[in-house]
Protein backbone atom coordinates (compact mmCIF):
# COMPACT_ATOMS: atom_id res chain seq x y z
CA UNK A 1 0.00 0.00 0.00
CA UNK A 2 2.76 2.41 0.99
CA UNK A 3 4.80 1.51 -2.08
CA UNK A 4 1.76 2.15 -4.28
CA UNK A 5 1.27 5.59 -2.72
CA UNK A 6 4.95 6.47 -3.16
CA UNK A 7 4.84 5.29 -6.76
CA UNK A 8 1.73 7.37 -7.42
CA UNK A 9 3.29 10.51 -5.91
CA UNK A 10 6.50 9.95 -7.87
CA UNK A 11 4.57 9.66 -11.11
CA UNK A 12 2.68 12.90 -10.43
CA UNK A 13 5.88 14.73 -9.46
CA UNK A 14 7.48 13.53 -12.67
CA UNK A 15 4.50 14.76 -14.69
CA UNK A 16 4.65 18.18 -12.99
CA UNK A 17 8.38 18.41 -13.69
CA UNK A 18 7.91 17.67 -17.39
CA UNK A 19 5.11 20.26 -17.52
CA UNK A 20 7.61 22.85 -16.27
CA UNK A 21 10.52 21.58 -18.34
CA UNK A 22 9.92 23.87 -21.37
CA UNK A 23 10.11 26.93 -19.09
CA UNK A 24 13.30 25.65 -17.49
CA UNK A 25 14.89 25.00 -20.89
CA UNK A 26 14.01 28.46 -22.25
CA UNK A 27 15.23 30.34 -19.17
CA UNK A 28 18.43 28.27 -18.98
CA UNK A 29 19.15 28.79 -22.68
CA UNK A 30 18.92 32.57 -22.48
CA UNK A 31 20.83 32.76 -19.20
CA UNK A 32 23.70 30.50 -20.27
CA UNK A 33 23.88 30.78 -24.08
CA UNK A 34 22.56 34.26 -24.85
CA UNK A 35 23.58 36.23 -21.75
CA UNK A 36 26.50 33.90 -21.02
CA UNK A 37 26.17 34.41 -17.30
CA UNK A 38 25.84 31.95 -14.43
CA UNK A 39 22.60 31.75 -12.49
CA UNK A 40 22.64 34.06 -9.45
CA UNK A 41 21.81 32.27 -6.19
CA UNK A 42 21.75 28.88 -7.91
CA UNK A 43 20.96 27.07 -4.65
CA UNK A 44 17.94 29.27 -3.91
CA UNK A 45 16.71 28.88 -7.50
CA UNK A 46 17.04 25.10 -7.27
CA UNK A 47 15.15 24.96 -3.98
CA UNK A 48 12.47 27.24 -5.40
CA UNK A 49 12.14 25.03 -8.45
CA UNK A 50 11.58 22.00 -6.22
CA UNK A 51 8.85 23.92 -4.39
CA UNK A 52 7.25 24.94 -7.70
CA UNK A 53 7.15 21.33 -8.93
CA UNK A 54 5.73 20.18 -5.61
CA UNK A 55 3.21 23.03 -5.53
CA UNK A 56 2.06 22.37 -9.08
CA UNK A 57 1.51 18.71 -8.26
CA UNK A 58 -0.51 19.57 -5.15
CA UNK A 59 -2.48 22.23 -7.00
CA UNK A 60 -3.49 19.89 -9.84
CA UNK A 61 -4.31 17.16 -7.32
CA UNK A 62 -6.46 19.61 -5.37
CA UNK A 63 -8.36 20.57 -8.51
CA UNK A 64 -9.06 16.94 -9.35
CA UNK A 65 -10.05 16.03 -5.80
CA UNK A 66 -11.96 19.15 -4.81
CA UNK A 67 -12.89 21.89 -7.25
CA UNK A 68 -13.85 19.80 -10.28
CA UNK A 69 -16.19 17.54 -8.26
CA UNK A 70 -17.70 20.57 -6.51
CA UNK A 71 -18.50 22.28 -9.82
CA UNK A 72 -20.00 19.17 -11.35
CA UNK A 73 -22.02 18.30 -8.22
CA UNK A 74 -23.39 21.85 -8.03
CA UNK A 75 -24.53 21.71 -11.64
CA UNK A 76 -26.19 18.32 -11.06
CA UNK A 77 -27.93 19.56 -7.90
CA UNK A 78 -29.12 22.85 -9.41
CA UNK A 79 -30.52 21.13 -12.52
CA UNK A 80 -32.18 18.48 -10.36
CA UNK A 81 -33.72 21.24 -8.26
CA UNK A 82 -35.29 22.48 -11.46
CA UNK A 83 -34.79 26.17 -10.73
CA UNK A 84 -33.40 28.18 -13.65
CA UNK A 85 -33.33 31.27 -11.44
CA UNK A 86 -30.96 29.74 -8.88
CA UNK A 87 -28.78 28.23 -11.58
CA UNK A 88 -28.30 31.58 -13.31
CA UNK A 89 -27.94 33.40 -9.99
CA UNK A 90 -25.19 31.00 -8.92
CA UNK A 91 -23.45 31.43 -12.29
CA UNK A 92 -23.43 35.23 -11.93
CA UNK A 93 -22.35 35.25 -8.29
CA UNK A 94 -19.61 32.70 -8.98
CA UNK A 95 -18.07 34.89 -11.66
CA UNK A 96 -18.56 38.10 -9.69
CA UNK A 97 -17.20 36.93 -6.34
CA UNK A 98 -14.09 35.19 -7.68
CA UNK A 99 -13.22 38.14 -9.92
CA UNK A 100 -13.71 41.00 -7.44
CA UNK A 101 -11.11 39.38 -5.17
CA UNK A 102 -8.71 38.34 -7.96
CA UNK A 103 -5.19 39.55 -6.97
CA UNK A 104 -4.13 40.08 -10.60
CA UNK A 105 -7.14 42.35 -11.22
CA UNK A 106 -6.43 44.30 -8.02
CA UNK A 107 -2.84 44.83 -9.16
CA UNK A 108 -3.88 46.02 -12.63
CA UNK A 109 -6.56 48.33 -11.21
CA UNK A 110 -4.17 49.86 -8.65
CA UNK A 111 -1.52 50.44 -11.31
CA UNK A 112 -4.09 51.96 -13.65
CA UNK A 113 -5.25 54.28 -10.86
CA UNK A 114 -1.71 55.48 -10.15
CA UNK A 115 -0.95 56.13 -13.82
CA UNK A 116 -4.27 57.91 -14.37
CA UNK A 117 -3.54 60.13 -11.36
CA UNK A 118 -0.01 60.94 -12.50
CA UNK A 119 -1.34 61.78 -15.97
CA UNK A 120 -3.95 64.14 -14.47
CA UNK A 121 -6.77 62.10 -15.97
CA UNK A 122 -8.50 61.84 -12.61
CA UNK A 123 -8.46 63.94 -9.46
CA UNK A 124 -6.57 62.71 -6.35
CA UNK A 125 -9.76 62.29 -4.32
CA UNK A 126 -11.27 60.17 -7.10
CA UNK A 127 -8.46 57.60 -7.36
CA UNK A 128 -9.97 55.05 -4.96
CA UNK A 129 -13.37 55.35 -6.65
CA UNK A 130 -11.75 54.88 -10.05
CA UNK A 131 -9.93 51.75 -8.91
CA UNK A 132 -13.02 50.25 -7.29
CA UNK A 133 -15.17 51.16 -10.28
CA UNK A 134 -12.71 49.41 -12.59
CA UNK A 135 -12.73 46.27 -10.45
CA UNK A 136 -16.51 46.38 -10.12
CA UNK A 137 -17.09 46.73 -13.86
CA UNK A 138 -14.81 43.74 -14.56
CA UNK A 139 -16.44 41.63 -11.83
CA UNK A 140 -19.95 42.39 -13.10
CA UNK A 141 -18.89 41.60 -16.66
CA UNK A 142 -17.44 38.22 -15.68
CA UNK A 143 -20.59 37.39 -13.72
CA UNK A 144 -22.72 38.21 -16.75
CA UNK A 145 -20.32 36.29 -18.99
CA UNK A 146 -20.74 33.10 -16.96
CA UNK A 147 -24.50 33.64 -16.86
CA UNK A 148 -24.63 34.05 -20.66
CA UNK A 149 -22.43 30.99 -21.11
CA UNK A 150 -24.73 28.87 -18.95
CA UNK A 151 -27.77 30.19 -20.81
CA UNK A 152 -26.06 29.25 -24.09
CA UNK A 153 -25.58 25.68 -22.88
CA UNK A 154 -29.22 25.44 -21.85
CA UNK A 155 -30.47 26.79 -25.18
CA UNK A 156 -27.89 24.93 -27.28
CA UNK A 157 -26.77 28.04 -29.18
CA UNK A 158 -23.56 27.73 -31.25
CA UNK A 159 -20.70 29.37 -29.40
CA UNK A 160 -19.00 30.85 -32.45
CA UNK A 161 -21.89 33.22 -33.21
CA UNK A 162 -21.60 34.78 -29.76
CA UNK A 163 -17.80 34.90 -29.77
CA UNK A 164 -17.62 36.47 -33.24
CA UNK A 165 -20.33 38.96 -32.33
CA UNK A 166 -18.57 39.83 -29.09
CA UNK A 167 -15.22 40.48 -30.73
CA UNK A 168 -16.86 42.56 -33.46
CA UNK A 169 -18.28 44.69 -30.64
CA UNK A 170 -14.79 44.91 -29.09
CA UNK A 171 -13.36 46.12 -32.42
CA UNK A 172 -16.08 48.75 -32.84
CA UNK A 173 -15.71 50.00 -29.26
CA UNK A 174 -11.93 50.15 -29.67
CA UNK A 175 -12.45 52.74 -32.43
CA UNK A 176 -14.44 55.02 -30.13
CA UNK A 177 -13.08 54.36 -26.64
CA UNK A 178 -10.50 56.73 -25.11
CA UNK A 179 -7.00 55.49 -25.91
CA UNK A 180 -6.10 55.68 -22.20
CA UNK A 181 -8.49 52.84 -21.38
CA UNK A 182 -8.01 50.51 -24.37
CA UNK A 183 -4.86 48.81 -23.10
CA UNK A 184 -6.35 48.42 -19.62
CA UNK A 185 -9.50 46.91 -21.12
CA UNK A 186 -7.55 44.35 -23.12
CA UNK A 187 -5.44 43.44 -20.06
CA UNK A 188 -8.59 43.11 -17.96
CA UNK A 189 -9.76 40.35 -20.28
CA UNK A 190 -6.67 38.34 -19.45
CA UNK A 191 -6.44 38.73 -15.68
CA UNK A 192 -10.01 37.72 -14.86
CA UNK A 193 -9.58 33.96 -15.23
CA UNK A 194 -8.09 33.02 -11.88
CA UNK A 195 -6.97 29.67 -10.54
CA UNK A 196 -10.28 29.29 -8.69
CA UNK A 197 -12.62 30.60 -11.37
CA UNK A 198 -11.33 28.44 -14.22
CA UNK A 199 -11.74 24.98 -12.63
CA UNK A 200 -15.07 25.79 -11.01
CA UNK A 201 -16.56 27.36 -14.13
CA UNK A 202 -15.23 24.62 -16.40
CA UNK A 203 -16.59 21.90 -14.13
CA UNK A 204 -19.92 23.73 -13.93
CA UNK A 205 -20.22 23.91 -17.71
CA UNK A 206 -19.17 20.30 -18.29
CA UNK A 207 -21.47 19.03 -15.55
CA UNK A 208 -24.40 21.04 -16.89
CA UNK A 209 -23.86 19.80 -20.44
CA UNK A 210 -23.70 16.24 -19.10
CA UNK A 211 -27.04 16.55 -17.33
CA UNK A 212 -29.06 18.29 -20.05
CA UNK A 213 -30.28 15.92 -22.73
CA UNK A 214 -28.95 16.47 -26.22
CA UNK A 215 -25.86 18.38 -25.04
CA UNK A 216 -22.31 17.16 -25.51
CA UNK A 217 -19.90 17.82 -22.62
CA UNK A 218 -17.08 18.22 -25.14
CA UNK A 219 -18.72 20.60 -27.61
CA UNK A 220 -21.19 22.36 -25.29
CA UNK A 221 -19.53 22.14 -21.85
CA UNK A 222 -16.51 24.27 -22.69
CA UNK A 223 -16.34 27.89 -23.79
CA UNK A 224 -17.41 29.66 -20.60
CA UNK A 225 -13.89 30.98 -20.01
CA UNK A 226 -13.93 32.63 -23.45
CA UNK A 227 -16.92 34.73 -22.38
CA UNK A 228 -15.15 35.58 -19.12
CA UNK A 229 -12.25 37.02 -21.13
CA UNK A 230 -14.40 38.77 -23.73
CA UNK A 231 -16.98 40.74 -21.76
CA UNK A 232 -14.49 42.56 -19.47
CA UNK A 233 -12.96 44.25 -22.52
CA UNK A 234 -16.37 45.57 -23.52
CA UNK A 235 -17.33 46.69 -20.02
CA UNK A 236 -14.00 48.38 -19.23
CA UNK A 237 -14.04 50.33 -22.50
CA UNK A 238 -17.58 51.38 -21.69
CA UNK A 239 -16.43 52.37 -18.19
CA UNK A 240 -13.62 54.41 -19.75
CA UNK A 241 -16.06 56.25 -22.04
CA UNK A 242 -18.01 57.33 -18.97
CA UNK A 243 -15.03 58.22 -16.74
CA UNK A 244 -12.88 59.97 -19.36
Amino acid sequence: MILKIISNISAKLKKSFFDLLPIIVVVSFFQIVVLQQPFPNLFDISVGLVFVVLGLMLFVEGLEMGLFPIGENLSYALVKKGSLFWLLTFAFLLGFSTTIAEPALIAVANEAGEIALESNLIKPDFESNYIFGLRLSVAISVGLAILIGIWRIIKGWPIYYMIIGGYLMVIVMTLFAPEEIIGIAYDSGGVTTSTITVPLVTALGVGLASVIGGRSPLSDGFGLIAFASLLPMIFVMGYGMIIF
